[in-house]
């Protein structure tokens, strides 16, 4: 049998406590551990997946091939930055980092030291997404909502950077294009970073794409509609479900 992945989640929260969940789960993995600071919250995690628990990641060094960091966005870089050094694989989940100078910087000590440095885009793995992503061909006009009832998290970063990311990654991976001009407006209604969002993007191409973010809405909805000269395609991310019309 060959020899398991040995793999660590940094950060147990809303969104780490879920990988951990996964990895524990996974076949041909090994969770050696869980970390947190917060020693009750990464305990509870640790009983529930069955492995150890640690409050520190620097104790992880020297024990794992592979880290997802799923801390406040504001430690990402620090974190991620001596696990790669150490060519250790990271998947970091989004935004990668604060900051585009930081994040441009991890891509470089990831490649100096050969590990792998992914981004937690899950949406690139939608079976909707998937499904749709060789038919949609050259998009003329794009549509996006996300909405999210409020919850408290990720309050350290905007709506955008938290929700809208999600739709920028898709709509720059369906739009062959570079970008040509972006208008964008933002309210912070709860918190010092906005809770709602509209962008309006605009490639080179002609392609227009509308999007629209909100971590305070009445109800969630996760859409992307598609419009090209022959076809029109809708997207369901929460229910993984395409339609295409022709």
């Amino acid at each position: 049998m060959s020899q398991k992945l040995r793999i660590a989640v940094i950060g147990v929260g809303h969104l780490g406590k879920e990988h951990a969940r996964i990895y524990s789960k996974m076949k041909g993995v090994e969770l050696v551990a869980v970390c947190d600071t917060i020693p009750e919250r990464v305990e509870e995690v640790a009983k529930g997946v069955g492995s150890p628990a640690v409050t520190d990641y620097h104790q992880l060094f020297g024990k794992v091939e592979v880290v997802s960091i799923a801390v406040p966005t504001v430690s990402h870089y620090d974190i991620a930055s001596e696990f790669l050094r150490r060519g250790i694989h990271c998947l970091v989940e989004k935004p990668l980092t604060k900051t585009i100078p930081q994040a441009e910087e991890l891509v470089k000590i990831a490649r100096s030291n050969g590990a792998i440095l992914q981004v937690g885009h899950v949406e690139r793995f939608n079976p909707a997404v998937m499904a749709v992503s060789n038919i949609v061909g050259k998009p003329r006009f794009i549509e996006c909502h996300r909405l999210s009832t409020f919850k408290a998290r990720s309050v350290d970063i905007d709506v955008v950077m938290d929700l809208m990311i999600h739709d920028i990654d898709i709509i720059l991976h369906f739009v062959k294009s570079p970008l040509k001009k972006v208008d964008a407006v933002g309210v912070s209604l709860l918190f010092d970073h906005e809770d709602i969002a509209n962008a309006r993007l605009e490639f080179e191409d002609g392609c227009i794409a509308n999007v629209t973010a909100s971590r305070i809405s009445d109800k969630a909805m996760r859409k992307i509609r598609i419009f090209s000269d022959d076809k029109y395609v809708s997207l369901d991310y929460a229910e993984r479900t395409a339609k295409a019309y022709k």
